[in-house]
């Protein structure tokens, strides 16, 4: 457990509570019953997130070829991946107020990002199905610590973005002014929220994945995942920034061997956070 992380979490109204539908779907990674009926359902039971994905499935984006009318509907149109992802993106963000410091959209564009690269590269290290369902969960996550830390510190966390040219260098500007990073206080929020205690040690692990023991691959992919994410916000080539900020992940991983095949699968997710303006409203 890391202290410096724990001060955000003193005051009583720091800790986010965590959406009932998110909890139920996070439950629904590991139940192989859980379908597309069944996410309908739940969508269906909370009316503003219901809307939000109507929304969604009716953007430009998904390309529907008729106006999507229902949840059941838009569940068929996406697909249980992508509906998932979609309603736990609007769960999240929904959880979290608007705070001085970081700009909301910015913010939730990129840790959209930071889950679709999760999963790109948890399925090109050959991991399994349910653990790139995690990846995307965690990717998604990986900074809402910092949205705590904005409530509690705004000019400091507002510094630390403006100085965060370089892709992967907020975890070290972080450290540097708060003695921990926002994915320390991360994992102290997935401990708040009970989640599974590998998730917990993989928010944990993520700032130095090659320093911890036992080695985290989930710690390693949310690493890598942010520098992609900073990347793509910052118009830097990809391949070229994680060679830049992580050299030797890439190479404990063996990653070097599939930067070409990495680069191919970053440009055909395209813009990945294209409908995240939507999800806020």
């Amino acid at each position: 457990m890391n202290a410096a992380a724990e001060r955000f979490f003193v005051k009583h109204n720091a800790l986010p509570t965590m959406p009932e539908v998110a909890s139920r779907l996070l439950k629904s990674f590991d139940d192989d019953n859980v379908g597309l009926p069944q996410i309908a359902a739940l969508i269906e039971k909370d009316s503003t997130l219901a809307a939000k994905v109507l929304r969604l499935a009716n953007s430009a984006h998904y390309s529907p070829s008729h106006q999507i009318a229902t949840v059941v509907d838009a569940a068929h149109a996406l697909g249980l991946e992508t509906l998932r992802n979609l309603t736990l993106a609007a769960c999240l963000s929904g959880a979290f107020p608007s705070v001085q410091g970081l700009d909301r959209a910015t913010f939730w564009r990129h840790s959209v990002a930071t889950a679709t690269y999760a999963r790109i590269l948890s399925r090109l290290l050959g991991v399994d199905a349910g653990l790139a369902d995690t990846a995307y969960l965690a990717g998604l996550m990986l900074r809402t610590g910092q949205l705590l830390m904005a409530m509690d510190q705004p000019q400091l966390v507002a510094d630390v973005e403006a100085h965060a040219a370089e892709p992967g260098s907020r975890f070290s500007l972080e450290e540097h002014r708060f003695d921990c990073t926002h994915a320390d206080v991360t994992a102290a929020l997935a401990r708040h929220w009970h989640f599974p205690q590998a998730l917990v040690d993989a928010f944990g692990h993520a700032n130095r994945p090659l320093d911890t023991r036992p080695f985290s691959l989930i710690a390693a992919v949310l690493h890598l995942a942010e520098v992609l994410a900073d990347a793509a916000e910052h118009h830097d080539e990809p391949v070229h920034a994680l060679q830049a900020a992580v050299p030797e992940l890439i190479q404990h991983l063996h990653l070097d061997l599939d930067l070409e095949l990495l680069a191919t699968r970053v440009a055909a997710a395209g813009d990945p956070a294209a409908e995240v303006a939507q999800m806020l409203h």
